[in-house]
Protein backbone atom coordinates (compact mmCIF):
# COMPACT_ATOMS: atom_id res chain seq x y z
CA UNK A 1 0.00 0.00 0.00
CA UNK A 2 1.26 3.47 -0.89
CA UNK A 3 1.85 5.67 2.12
CA UNK A 4 0.57 9.08 0.99
CA UNK A 5 2.33 10.89 3.82
CA UNK A 6 5.67 9.38 2.79
CA UNK A 7 5.09 10.42 -0.82
CA UNK A 8 4.32 13.99 0.24
CA UNK A 9 7.37 14.15 2.52
CA UNK A 10 9.65 12.79 -0.21
CA UNK A 11 8.20 15.28 -2.67
CA UNK A 12 8.82 18.19 -0.31
CA UNK A 13 12.36 17.02 0.45
CA UNK A 14 13.06 16.50 -3.24
CA UNK A 15 11.87 20.00 -4.10
CA UNK A 16 13.95 21.42 -1.25
CA UNK A 17 17.08 19.69 -2.53
CA UNK A 18 16.32 20.83 -6.08
CA UNK A 19 15.78 24.46 -5.07
CA UNK A 20 18.54 24.44 -2.48
CA UNK A 21 21.27 24.36 -5.12
CA UNK A 22 19.99 27.63 -6.60
CA UNK A 23 19.82 29.41 -3.25
CA UNK A 24 23.24 28.08 -2.29
CA UNK A 25 24.68 29.39 -5.56
CA UNK A 26 23.14 32.82 -4.95
CA UNK A 27 24.52 32.99 -1.42
CA UNK A 28 27.92 31.92 -2.75
CA UNK A 29 27.83 34.74 -5.32
CA UNK A 30 27.12 37.26 -2.57
CA UNK A 31 29.89 35.82 -0.39
CA UNK A 32 32.32 36.08 -3.30
CA UNK A 33 31.33 39.71 -3.87
CA UNK A 34 31.70 40.53 -0.17
CA UNK A 35 35.15 38.93 -0.08
CA UNK A 36 36.18 40.94 -3.13
CA UNK A 37 35.14 44.11 -1.29
CA UNK A 38 36.99 43.03 1.88
CA UNK A 39 33.72 42.60 3.79
CA UNK A 40 33.02 39.72 6.19
CA UNK A 41 29.25 39.63 5.96
CA UNK A 42 25.98 41.38 5.25
CA UNK A 43 22.65 41.91 6.95
CA UNK A 44 19.79 41.57 4.47
CA UNK A 45 16.44 43.21 5.29
CA UNK A 46 14.62 43.90 2.01
CA UNK A 47 11.97 41.26 1.28
CA UNK A 48 12.85 40.52 -2.34
CA UNK A 49 16.50 40.12 -1.34
CA UNK A 50 15.81 37.71 1.52
CA UNK A 51 13.59 35.71 -0.81
CA UNK A 52 16.24 35.65 -3.52
CA UNK A 53 18.84 34.27 -1.13
CA UNK A 54 16.77 31.81 0.92
CA UNK A 55 13.26 31.41 -0.51
CA UNK A 56 11.75 33.14 2.54
CA UNK A 57 8.50 34.80 1.49
CA UNK A 58 7.57 36.60 4.68
CA UNK A 59 8.32 39.98 3.14
CA UNK A 60 10.18 43.09 4.23
CA UNK A 61 10.22 43.39 8.02
CA UNK A 62 9.16 39.80 8.70
CA UNK A 63 12.65 38.38 8.80
CA UNK A 64 16.29 39.19 8.16
CA UNK A 65 19.20 37.20 6.80
CA UNK A 66 22.79 37.37 7.99
CA UNK A 67 25.33 36.16 5.45
CA UNK A 68 28.83 35.38 6.72
CA UNK A 69 31.95 34.16 4.95
CA UNK A 70 30.90 30.51 5.07
CA UNK A 71 27.41 30.47 6.53
CA UNK A 72 24.03 32.19 6.57
CA UNK A 73 21.12 32.49 8.98
CA UNK A 74 17.46 33.45 8.64
CA UNK A 75 16.09 35.24 11.69
CA UNK A 76 12.31 35.41 11.94
CA UNK A 77 9.49 34.78 14.41
CA UNK A 78 7.30 31.84 15.37
CA UNK A 79 4.69 32.58 12.70
CA UNK A 80 7.06 31.13 10.11
CA UNK A 81 8.70 28.36 12.14
CA UNK A 82 6.57 25.44 11.03
CA UNK A 83 6.51 26.52 7.40
CA UNK A 84 10.22 27.18 6.97
CA UNK A 85 12.11 24.89 9.32
CA UNK A 86 12.25 22.21 6.59
CA UNK A 87 12.20 24.50 3.54
CA UNK A 88 15.39 26.48 3.84
CA UNK A 89 18.56 25.66 1.89
CA UNK A 90 20.95 23.44 3.80
CA UNK A 91 23.50 26.24 4.07
CA UNK A 92 21.01 28.49 5.91
CA UNK A 93 20.19 27.88 9.56
CA UNK A 94 17.13 29.19 11.34
CA UNK A 95 16.58 31.28 14.45
CA UNK A 96 13.12 32.00 15.85
CA UNK A 97 12.80 35.14 17.95
CA UNK A 98 10.97 38.42 18.25
CA UNK A 99 14.27 40.17 18.90
CA UNK A 100 15.44 40.17 15.28
CA UNK A 101 18.12 42.78 15.70
CA UNK A 102 19.55 41.56 18.99
CA UNK A 103 19.93 38.09 17.49
CA UNK A 104 21.39 39.64 14.33
CA UNK A 105 24.15 41.23 16.40
CA UNK A 106 24.76 37.94 18.24
CA UNK A 107 24.93 36.18 14.87
CA UNK A 108 27.44 38.66 13.49
CA UNK A 109 29.66 38.00 16.49
CA UNK A 110 29.16 34.22 16.24
CA UNK A 111 30.09 34.30 12.54
CA UNK A 112 33.24 36.29 13.32
CA UNK A 113 32.14 39.28 11.26
CA UNK A 114 34.23 42.41 11.73
CA UNK A 115 33.12 44.30 8.63
CA UNK A 116 29.34 44.10 8.25
CA UNK A 117 27.52 45.54 5.25
CA UNK A 118 23.88 46.54 5.03
CA UNK A 119 21.53 47.50 2.20
CA UNK A 120 21.32 51.20 1.43
CA UNK A 121 17.52 50.83 1.58
CA UNK A 122 17.62 49.80 5.25
CA UNK A 123 15.32 52.22 7.14
CA UNK A 124 17.27 54.74 9.16
CA UNK A 125 15.64 53.85 12.48
CA UNK A 126 16.68 50.20 12.08
CA UNK A 127 20.18 51.20 10.99
CA UNK A 128 20.47 53.49 14.02
CA UNK A 129 19.27 50.76 16.40
CA UNK A 130 21.67 48.18 14.96
CA UNK A 131 24.52 50.67 15.06
CA UNK A 132 23.90 51.14 18.79
CA UNK A 133 23.72 47.38 19.44
CA UNK A 134 26.82 46.43 17.48
CA UNK A 135 30.10 46.38 19.43
CA UNK A 136 32.68 48.99 18.54
CA UNK A 137 34.95 46.47 16.84
CA UNK A 138 32.41 45.71 14.09
CA UNK A 139 32.38 48.20 11.22
CA UNK A 140 28.88 48.79 9.83
CA UNK A 141 28.69 50.26 6.31
CA UNK A 142 26.17 50.55 3.48
CA UNK A 143 26.62 48.45 0.34
CA UNK A 144 24.16 49.86 -2.22
CA UNK A 145 22.47 47.60 -4.77
CA UNK A 146 24.79 44.62 -4.23
CA UNK A 147 22.10 41.95 -4.16
CA UNK A 148 19.94 43.83 -6.65
CA UNK A 149 22.77 43.64 -9.20
CA UNK A 150 23.15 39.90 -8.57
CA UNK A 151 19.40 39.50 -9.10
CA UNK A 152 19.61 41.03 -12.57
CA UNK A 153 21.15 37.88 -14.09
CA UNK A 154 18.60 35.11 -13.80
CA UNK A 155 19.46 31.46 -13.23
CA UNK A 156 17.72 28.50 -14.87
CA UNK A 157 15.02 28.28 -12.20
CA UNK A 158 14.22 31.98 -12.43
CA UNK A 159 14.03 31.96 -16.23
CA UNK A 160 11.65 29.01 -16.13
CA UNK A 161 9.38 30.89 -13.71
CA UNK A 162 9.50 33.99 -15.92
CA UNK A 163 8.55 31.93 -18.97
CA UNK A 164 5.58 30.52 -17.05
CA UNK A 165 4.49 33.99 -15.96
CA UNK A 166 4.69 35.31 -19.52
CA UNK A 167 2.77 32.30 -20.84
CA UNK A 168 -0.02 32.81 -18.31
CA UNK A 169 -0.26 36.48 -19.27
CA UNK A 170 -0.42 35.67 -22.99
CA UNK A 171 -3.21 33.11 -22.53
CA UNK A 172 -5.28 35.32 -20.25
CA UNK A 173 -4.99 38.38 -22.49
CA UNK A 174 -6.16 36.42 -25.52
CA UNK A 175 -9.16 35.19 -23.54
CA UNK A 176 -9.90 38.75 -22.41
CA UNK A 177 -10.42 40.15 -25.91
CA UNK A 178 -14.04 38.93 -26.43
CA UNK A 179 -14.97 40.60 -23.11
CA UNK A 180 -13.91 44.08 -24.25
CA UNK A 181 -16.65 46.16 -25.84
CA UNK A 182 -18.33 49.54 -25.64
CA UNK A 183 -20.22 49.99 -22.41
CA UNK A 184 -17.72 48.09 -20.28
CA UNK A 185 -15.79 50.14 -17.77
CA UNK A 186 -12.02 50.13 -17.49
CA UNK A 187 -12.34 48.62 -14.03
CA UNK A 188 -14.53 45.79 -15.30
CA UNK A 189 -11.93 44.94 -17.93
CA UNK A 190 -9.11 45.03 -15.36
CA UNK A 191 -11.04 42.80 -12.96
CA UNK A 192 -11.81 40.30 -15.72
CA UNK A 193 -8.15 40.09 -16.71
CA UNK A 194 -7.18 39.57 -13.07
CA UNK A 195 -9.73 36.76 -12.85
CA UNK A 196 -8.49 35.06 -16.02
CA UNK A 197 -4.87 35.23 -14.92
CA UNK A 198 -5.68 33.35 -11.73
CA UNK A 199 -7.55 30.69 -13.69
CA UNK A 200 -4.34 30.02 -15.60
CA UNK A 201 -2.27 29.80 -12.42
CA UNK A 202 -1.12 33.30 -11.51
CA UNK A 203 -0.61 33.93 -7.80
CA UNK A 204 -1.39 37.65 -7.80
CA UNK A 205 -0.93 40.85 -9.77
CA UNK A 206 2.42 42.61 -9.37
CA UNK A 207 0.74 46.02 -9.68
CA UNK A 208 -2.76 47.38 -10.15
CA UNK A 209 -3.71 46.41 -13.69
CA UNK A 210 -3.74 49.45 -15.97
CA UNK A 211 -6.69 49.84 -18.33
CA UNK A 212 -6.79 53.32 -19.88
CA UNK A 213 -9.26 54.11 -22.65
CA UNK A 214 -9.81 57.05 -24.97
CA UNK A 215 -8.13 60.26 -23.83
CA UNK A 216 -6.91 58.39 -20.73
CA UNK A 217 -4.72 56.10 -22.85
CA UNK A 218 -2.42 59.12 -23.15
CA UNK A 219 -1.61 58.62 -19.45
CA UNK A 220 1.34 56.19 -19.28
CA UNK A 221 0.26 54.89 -15.86
CA UNK A 222 -3.47 55.51 -15.96
CA UNK A 223 -4.98 53.13 -13.42
CA UNK A 224 -8.34 51.61 -14.29
CA UNK A 225 -11.35 53.76 -13.41
CA UNK A 226 -15.11 53.62 -13.85
CA UNK A 227 -14.81 55.39 -17.19
CA UNK A 228 -16.91 53.63 -19.82
CA UNK A 229 -15.13 52.43 -22.96
CA UNK A 230 -16.61 54.10 -26.03
CA UNK A 231 -16.60 53.41 -29.75
CA UNK A 232 -13.61 54.87 -31.61
CA UNK A 233 -11.20 54.69 -28.67
CA UNK A 234 -7.83 53.10 -28.08
CA UNK A 235 -7.53 51.02 -24.92
CA UNK A 236 -4.10 50.45 -23.36
CA UNK A 237 -3.81 47.47 -21.03
CA UNK A 238 -0.64 47.06 -18.93
CA UNK A 239 -0.47 44.06 -16.61
CA UNK A 240 1.89 41.81 -14.69
CA UNK A 241 1.24 38.62 -12.74
CA UNK A 242 3.32 36.42 -10.49
CA UNK A 243 3.89 32.73 -11.19
CA UNK A 244 6.28 30.80 -8.93
CA UNK A 245 7.31 34.11 -7.36
CA UNK A 246 8.35 35.87 -10.59
CA UNK A 247 6.33 38.38 -12.56
CA UNK A 248 5.52 39.25 -16.13
CA UNK A 249 5.07 42.83 -17.35
CA UNK A 250 3.17 43.19 -20.61
CA UNK A 251 1.34 45.98 -22.45
CA UNK A 252 -0.88 45.93 -25.50
CA UNK A 253 -3.05 48.67 -27.00
CA UNK A 254 -6.19 47.77 -28.91
CA UNK A 255 -8.89 49.72 -30.76
CA UNK A 256 -12.60 49.54 -30.05
CA UNK A 257 -14.32 50.40 -33.30
CA UNK A 258 -12.73 52.68 -35.88
CA UNK A 259 -10.13 55.07 -34.45
CA UNK A 260 -8.72 58.21 -36.07
CA UNK A 261 -6.05 58.03 -38.76
CA UNK A 262 -3.49 59.67 -36.48
CA UNK A 263 -4.07 57.09 -33.76
CA UNK A 264 -3.62 54.33 -36.34
CA UNK A 265 -0.42 56.02 -37.48
CA UNK A 266 1.12 56.26 -34.03
CA UNK A 267 0.21 52.64 -33.41
CA UNK A 268 2.25 51.54 -36.42
CA UNK A 269 5.16 53.74 -35.36
CA UNK A 270 5.23 52.30 -31.84
CA UNK A 271 4.90 48.76 -33.16
CA UNK A 272 7.94 49.18 -35.40
CA UNK A 273 9.93 50.99 -32.70
CA UNK A 274 9.22 48.12 -30.33
CA UNK A 275 10.40 45.54 -32.85
CA UNK A 276 13.47 47.54 -33.85
CA UNK A 277 14.58 47.74 -30.21
CA UNK A 278 13.95 44.03 -29.59
CA UNK A 279 15.97 43.12 -32.68
CA UNK A 280 19.16 44.74 -31.34
CA UNK A 281 19.05 43.04 -27.93
CA UNK A 282 22.20 41.01 -27.37
CA UNK A 283 24.97 40.62 -24.80
CA UNK A 284 27.17 43.70 -24.53
CA UNK A 285 24.74 46.31 -25.84
CA UNK A 286 23.92 49.09 -23.38
CA UNK A 287 20.53 50.14 -22.09
CA UNK A 288 20.93 53.56 -23.72
CA UNK A 289 21.72 51.98 -27.10
CA UNK A 290 18.54 49.87 -27.00
CA UNK A 291 16.50 52.89 -25.91
CA UNK A 292 18.02 54.99 -28.70
CA UNK A 293 16.90 52.57 -31.41
CA UNK A 294 13.26 52.91 -30.36
CA UNK A 295 13.46 56.63 -29.54
CA UNK A 296 15.19 57.56 -32.80
CA UNK A 297 12.54 55.79 -34.86
CA UNK A 298 9.75 57.57 -33.02
CA UNK A 299 11.57 60.92 -33.28
CA UNK A 300 12.18 60.48 -37.01
CA UNK A 301 8.42 60.17 -37.44
CA UNK A 302 7.73 63.39 -35.55
CA UNK A 303 6.67 62.11 -32.12
CA UNK A 304 9.87 62.18 -30.07
CA UNK A 305 8.44 64.65 -27.56
CA UNK A 306 5.47 62.37 -26.99
CA UNK A 307 7.65 59.43 -25.88
CA UNK A 308 8.16 60.61 -22.33
CA UNK A 309 9.53 57.65 -20.36
CA UNK A 310 12.32 55.09 -20.46
CA UNK A 311 12.29 52.35 -23.06
CA UNK A 312 12.19 49.47 -20.59
CA UNK A 313 13.60 47.85 -17.47
CA UNK A 314 14.47 44.56 -15.87
CA UNK A 315 11.83 42.29 -14.34
CA UNK A 316 12.06 39.40 -11.89
CA UNK A 317 11.04 39.05 -8.27
CA UNK A 318 10.07 42.73 -8.46
CA UNK A 319 8.21 44.47 -11.27
CA UNK A 320 11.01 47.02 -11.71
CA UNK A 321 14.59 45.79 -11.52
CA UNK A 322 17.82 46.45 -13.38
CA UNK A 323 19.07 46.73 -16.00
CA UNK A 324 17.59 50.06 -17.06
CA UNK A 325 16.65 50.78 -20.66
CA UNK A 326 16.75 54.57 -20.88
CA UNK A 327 18.64 57.42 -22.57
CA UNK A 328 21.09 57.66 -19.65
CA UNK A 329 21.58 53.96 -18.91
CA UNK A 330 25.11 52.60 -19.15
CA UNK A 331 23.91 49.16 -17.99
CA UNK A 332 25.40 46.50 -20.24
CA UNK A 333 23.18 43.58 -21.24
CA UNK A 334 24.26 40.15 -20.03
CA UNK A 335 23.07 36.65 -20.81
CA UNK A 336 20.22 35.93 -18.40
CA UNK A 337 18.87 39.47 -18.17
CA UNK A 338 15.09 39.74 -18.51
CA UNK A 339 14.07 43.06 -20.09
CA UNK A 340 10.89 44.81 -20.98
CA UNK A 341 10.90 46.77 -24.23
CA UNK A 342 8.09 49.33 -24.01
CA UNK A 343 8.14 52.38 -26.30
CA UNK A 344 5.06 54.59 -26.39
CA UNK A 345 3.51 57.70 -27.91
CA UNK A 346 1.01 59.76 -25.93
CA UNK A 347 -1.15 62.50 -27.47
CA UNK A 348 -2.82 64.62 -24.80
CA UNK A 349 -6.63 64.59 -24.91
CA UNK A 350 -6.60 62.14 -27.84
CA UNK A 351 -5.06 58.84 -26.87
CA UNK A 352 -1.85 56.91 -26.61
CA UNK A 353 -0.13 53.69 -27.59
CA UNK A 354 2.33 51.51 -25.69
CA UNK A 355 3.53 48.04 -26.67
CA UNK A 356 5.60 46.09 -24.16
CA UNK A 357 7.27 42.71 -24.47
CA UNK A 358 9.33 40.57 -22.08
CA UNK A 359 12.68 39.59 -23.58
CA UNK A 360 15.50 37.36 -22.29
CA UNK A 361 19.06 38.17 -23.33
CA UNK A 362 20.60 34.98 -24.75
CA UNK A 363 24.09 34.07 -25.96
CA UNK A 364 23.09 34.71 -29.58
CA UNK A 365 20.61 37.56 -29.10
CA UNK A 366 17.23 37.35 -27.44
CA UNK A 367 14.16 35.27 -26.67
CA UNK A 368 10.84 37.14 -26.75
CA UNK A 369 8.61 35.53 -24.12
CA UNK A 370 5.50 37.42 -25.24
CA UNK A 371 5.89 37.02 -29.00
CA UNK A 372 2.66 35.00 -29.13
CA UNK A 373 0.64 38.15 -28.40
CA UNK A 374 -0.34 39.84 -31.67
CA UNK A 375 1.44 43.08 -32.58
CA UNK A 376 -0.85 44.15 -35.42
CA UNK A 377 -3.57 46.50 -34.20
CA UNK A 378 -6.46 44.48 -32.80
CA UNK A 379 -9.78 46.11 -33.61
CA UNK A 380 -12.83 45.13 -31.57
CA UNK A 381 -15.63 45.55 -34.09
CA UNK A 382 -18.84 47.13 -32.87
Amino acid sequence: MINVADVIIKSVIGKRIFMSKYYEARIAKLQKLLAKLNLDGMIVYQGFNTKYLTGFEGGTGDGIVIVGKKNARLITDARYEEDYKNRLPEVVDFKVTRDYYGVAVETAQEFGIKKLAFEASLPYDIYDYLDELLPADIDFDALPKAIEVLREVKDVQELEALRKAANVSVKAFKDLLPFIKTGKTEREVANELDRLQKIYGAQKASFDTIVASGYRSALPHGEATDKVIENGELVTIDFGYYVDGYTSDVTRTIAVGNVSDELKTIYEIVKQANQNAIDVVKPGISGSEIDKVARDYITEHGYGQQFNHGGGHGVGLDIHEGPAISPRSSDEMQVGHLLTIEPGIYLANQGGVRIEDDVIVTTDGFENLTAALPKDLIVIEE
